[in-house]
């Protein structure tokens, strides 16, 4: 099966753009850490090519493309070099990298998705290799920096577009595997797909959308234990 992120030059121009300015974010962090250049093209390198690692190793390809890829491992070298420079300025560019890492967010997620359903993973497995693509680099990049990861932090749509655009992969390349549809048709529909996942992530942060969390509770409709309805009798008593 021809993997359509990989076989088309636009997204492959894109691939390296998206690793760049992932690169970008994650250097910024270090740099607001006051770490060191190494520290800083670590984490560059871990934000921009880290979900690409635990794809490879969790699906058994060997060596993994952040360490085979040059033309990528060369890119996190120059985001780092850049960052390093220039992070005043990148600070203060907070739409433009908003965008750019929700664009990283969709091309990643197609991508992982359609790499996982060349190996012959079922669609499930598929759907959670796109989604540790997407967020995986920027875990990697909490953790080693020590901050909660921002995929748990920040309740702002970033997960949950990946998840669907993960599944809306796994339908479309399915389909083109049973001739339902040509590659060109694949290509427009991975190209919707992206685009609703930058969408969907940009409008998150622009309107506040955020993921509900647990249901607020104020009583519970569970009997007391014995011993505490007879503390509270002789607290009564009293």
């Amino acid at each position: 099966m021809q993997l359509a992120l990989e076989s088309n030059v636009f997204f492959w121009a894109i691939e390296y753009i998206a690793t760049f300015c992932c690169g970008l974010l994650g250097g910024l962090c270090a740099v607001k850490k006051k770490y060191d250049f190494i520290a800083i093209l670590m984490t560059v390198w871990l934000t921009g090519l880290g979900g690409g690692i635990i794809r490879d190793v969790l699906l058994g390809i060997f060596p993994s493309v952040g360490v085979s890829n040059k033309g990528l491992v060369v890119t996190s070298l120059l985001a780092s070099i850049t960052v390093a420079i220039i992070y005043p300025e990148v600070d203060r560019l907070k739409w433009i990298m908003v965008a750019l890492d929700a664009l990283a967010l969709g091309l990643y997620t197609v991508n992982g998705t359609q790499k996982a359903l060349i190996y012959h993973t079922s669609g499930m497995t598929a759907v959670f290799m796109g989604l540790i693509t997407a967020i995986g680099g920027g875990l990697i990049r909490d953790i080693l920096i020590n901050d909660v990861p921002s995929v748990i932090r920040d309740s702002h749509w970033y997960a949950v577009p990946a998840l669907i655009g993960s599944v809306l992969t796994v339908f479309v390349t399915r389909t083109y595997e049973h001739h339902a549809i040509n590659f060109t048709v694949q290509v427009i529909g991975d190209i919707a797909i992206v685009s609703f996942v930058v969408i969907l992530r940009v409008l998150s942060v622009r309107f506040d959308w955020k993921v509900p969390g647990a249901i607020r509770r104020n009583r519970t409709y569970l009997p007391l234990p014995v011993k505490e309805d007879e503390d509270e009798k002789s607290d009564n008593n009293k």
